[in-house]
């Protein structure tokens, strides 16, 4: 169907009485926008526990990821051809889930807690629609989760932005039990309003800094976000809460400032942040290695489910946090970060890199001989814009060439590219729909030249690569050579299924043939995990049959699902 055009300004909004399955989804995704918008002014804001300025960065990569997972998740438990989502339980679930295995960051751990929160109240209720004292309630016990899970929390941060609401609305819900949805959202965003201003009196590292809390705001977008769901308002309405939050930030400080600033009493906090998922572990053991990390360092986290923890500590000696780990289970996913990289990190503004898409390692490895960040994305696991706006900003450039080298990846990078746009770089993202075309862009990337030479030429050089492909028909469909069975080989000329044949060699030779033409100078082959060892130099000695001269290049790519990738310039 088709997007429909907005209502009139006049039409009255759709304000819901209770919020179902579909509007939590919709919360999830508008409380994306909303940190993606303000991810760089709260990063601004950023200066406790240490002032590394990324709160609002891991808020959306830690949100953006696990509507990835989750999303993925719940759809293969949903029939083909169905167009109903699950109940309000098993999305909250899945969600809670998600967001433990994805949370970046202290910011992002305690988010996914409030997430935990709301979920165990609708489970522990049954709910599958939750009316205003139902919100109260789950707000409640999100409040609660996150309160637990932090070993020494403060006032002055998100939790105390979160108690103020969760108290507020108690009250409100204990003076009359039937409070309408919409009455207690607006109560809701009005409290953690009042709260967030009040955290610079709570915290002398904030008062210092002349901010508010980077994590109070993240809070507080969260709950406008859903005020947003409830009262029926366009995501992108001219009267938007999210943009008028400009007074947060305030003139950076000097260095000097903002180091004394990274702790409660203005002393230097641990040099080090260190994260990892535990395995193989179980309560008593956690509760010894909660114990051994906070002799260790501070601002720890250690929350789980399921048999999964996520373990999150600010220490001197991130060796000895990860052995704790290792004692105590099996400790995967392990990062370490140098708060004085960190907060030291600023980008070169003449700087130019390329980011590339790469569907399999062996592709990935040429993008990264020729010096291009890499990102992994392929069928059945596509990158979120929130994968490539990390790499777009951790190279470190002022000026990024993105190629997604994917159709279904191009939305994603443009995405990320109006991210980063508005931290400050310049990217351009270049029209690349295949690895081939990726390849052919890359060759032509001069360091020399500035971003828009650079885009222009690559762009030039993917357009006049002629890519094609093969691969197995997975399951009955219409195409334009006709209809296809499982198992048929499928040949794909410029992005059209062009060949239907029974033998894989056969139909390889039909599609190169199909590409070289009379003028193809260069064949790129890329034969992928699948792929029978002889197939490429097979596809190889039929297209010199005809053409002698014609120079070929051989990567072996790994890609899944496609045994060949073919491009001719």
């Amino acid at each position: 169907m088709p997007d429909q055009a907005p209502p009139p300004a006049d039409r009255p909004r759709r304000v819901l009485s209770t919020l179902d399955a579909g509007g939590f989804l919709r919360w999830a995704a508008v409380a994306r926008s909303s940190f993606a918008s303000a991810r760089a002014e709260i990063d601004a804001l950023n200066v406790f526990p240490v002032p590394d300025g990324d709160t609002g960065t891991n808020l959306y990569l830690t949100l953006d990821s696990a509507l990835d997972a989750s999303r993925n998740a719940i759809s293969r438990d949903i029939p083909v051809g169905s167009v109903t989502i699950p109940g309000l339980q098993a999305m909250c679930r899945e969600m809670s889930r998600a967001m433990l295995l994805t949370a970046r960051g202290n910011s992002g751990v305690i988010l996914s807690q409030l997430f935990r929160g709301v979920a165990e109240h609708v489970v522990e209720t049954g709910s599958e629609a939750l009316n205003g004292a139902g919100l109260a309630g789950a707000l409640a016990s999100a409040d609660r989760l996150a309160w637990r899970a932090v070993t020494e929390p403060k006032e002055g941060t998100i939790l105390s932005v979160s108690r103020a609401v969760s108290d507020r609305l108690r009250d409100a819900v204990d003076r009359d039990p039937t409070v309408p949805l919409a009455e207690v959202i607006t109560l809701a965003v009005d409290t953690g309003t009042d709260a967030l201003e009040r955290t610079p009196s709570q915290l002398p590292a904030l008062a210092r800094a002349g901010v508010v809390d980077a994590g109070g705001a993240g809070y507080l977008l969260l709950i406008e976000a859903l005020a947003r769901v409830i009262h029926g308002q366009p995501p992108q309405a001219d009267d938007d809460p999210m943009r008028r939050h400009l007074g947060w930030s305030r003139p950076v400080l000097p260095a000097r400032a903002h180091a004394e600033s990274s702790g409660d009493d203005g002393g230097e906090g641990p040099a080090y942040e260190v994260m990892y998922l535990l395995t193989d572990s179980d309560e008593e053991r956690v509760a010894a290695l909660r114990t051994r990390l906070s002799a260790l360092g501070d601002s720890l986290l250690v929350v789980g489910a399921e048999g999964t923890w996520n373990v999150h500590v600010h220490v001197d000696d991130p060796g000895a946090a990860i052995e704790a780990g290792i004692e105590a289970g099996r400790p995967h996913r392990i990062v370490v970060t140098h708060f004085g990289d960190q907060i030291k990190h600023a980008l070169d503004p003449s700087a130019l890199a390329v980011v590339a898409c790469a569907a399999g390692e062996g592709i990935a490895e040429v993008f990264r001989a020729a010096g291009a960040s890499v990102v992994l994305s392929g069928p059945g696991r596509r990158a979120s814009a929130g994968q490539i706006l990390e790499a777009i900003r951790t190279s470190g450039a002022g000026q990024v060439l993105v190629l997604p080298n994917d159709g279904d990846t191009e939305l994603a990078a443009q995405a990320a590219a109006r991210a980063a746009a508005e931290e400050g770089q310049s990217v351009q993202v270049v029209r690349s729909r295949t690895a081939v075309q990726g390849i052919a862009a890359l060759a032509v990337f001069d360091h020399g030249t500035d971003l828009a030479a650079n885009a222009q030429a690559m762009a030039d050089a993917a357009a006049a690569t002629r890519h094609g492909a093969v691969t197995i028909a997975r399951k009955e469909a219409l195409t334009a050579a006709g209809v296809c069975h499982v198992g048929d080989v499928l040949g794909v000329v410029q992005g059209e299924f062009a060949i239907i044949g029974s033998d894989l060699y056969d139909v390889a030779g039909q599609v190169v043939q199909a590409l070289v033409g009379d003028d193809g100078e260069l064949l790129t082959v890329i034969s992928g995990d699948d792929a029978p060892a002889d197939l490429a130099s097979a596809v190889v000695a039929a297209a010199r049959i005809r053409r002698r001269d014609l120079e070929v290049t051989h990567i072996h790519g790994m890609q899944p699902l496609y045994p060949l990738l073919l491009g001719v310039e």
